[in-house]
């Protein structure tokens, strides 16, 4: 499985992709290379001082599409409870090592705010779990993570090879969203306005800020059962009820669409 490595979280946009389409390939020659989610799920986490656990799934904020915390199956370590990693004390994703080095202790996660297994993320508990910790609210500030005043490691990292100059990024909607499992959402169908195209099959994430910008679909008869990828901004909304994601699109606007082509990394296991 591939394994992922963290550099400080940046928050500037996701390179703009050249495509007009709803759908479209993952990368060009300059885009920012888009990391599978589901491809986090049983990498390792680790603690400043030693192992913690594994991915077993991830929480996505609705409004912003920003992956706001990892769950951790920490085995018999601390039996009972779900246990959250906010990427502020991850930073932002790289391929290049193969374990999700957070920068806390073992103590640290041990004392902070416990939350029973199986139970939903209040907003009463992120409070409290962000305030233990000493980071920013992200529901109550403008920037996806608020970091221009917010250093998450001690000690600055430089710029990989190639990372595109941070810019700021756009104002965003602050009205409270609901928090996500990204495995629930897994198998949701995509509704388009005109009939069903498929089901969600993947998420595709920014490496830089953790948010991700297109879901991958997992078509029907009518494109052969291909994959392809849809942008967020497409999306309407997500209903729980009806186990569905709604889209801006239609049938003819999918069927212009290429064919999902998994890069490298994400065919890696």
């Amino acid at each position: 499985m591939g394994g992922w490595g963290v550099h400080p979280i940046s928050s500037e946009p996701p390179t703009p992709y050249r495509s007009s389409g709803n759908m479209i390939p993952t990368q060009n020659e300059d885009d920012v290379m888009l990391r599978s989610i589901k491809q986090l799920y049983g990498n390792k986490l680790g603690a400043s001082d030693g192992e913690i656990g594994h991915v077993k799934d991830c929480y996505f904020d609705d409004r912003n599409w920003a992956v706001r915390y990892l769950i951790v199956d920490t085995g018999s370590w601390l039996p009972g409870r779900q246990v959250l990693i906010s990427p502020y004390a991850l930073g932002r994703l790289d391929p290049a090592e193969r374990i999700l080095r957070a920068n806390l202790t073992r103590k640290q996660i041990e004392d902070s705010p416990a939350m029973e297994e199986h139970k939903p993320v209040s907003r009463q508990f992120e409070e409290q779990y962000h305030r233990y910790f000493g980071w920013p609210c992200y529901w109550e500030i403008d920037a996806l993570w608020g970091l221009s005043d917010v250093q998450i490691r001690e000690q600055p990292v430089e710029p990989l090879p190639g990372e595109p100059a941070a810019a700021s990024r756009p104002r965003l909607d602050r009205t409270d969203g609901q928090l996500r499992s990204t495995l629930a959402v897994n198998g949701y169908h995509l509704q388009a306005s005109d009939g069903v195209i498929g089901h969600v099959c993947d998420f595709l994430m920014n490496p830089q800020s953790w948010a991700i910008d297109m879901l991958v679909i997992k078509t029907g008869h009518r494109l052969s059962g291909s994959e392809v990828r849809l942008r967020v901004d497409k999306v309407d909304r997500i209903s729980w009820e009806e186990s569905t994601v709604l889209g801006s699109l239609t049938w003819d606007a999918d069927e212009r669409s290429p064919t999902h082509l998994l890069d490298p990394f994400s065919v890696a296991h």
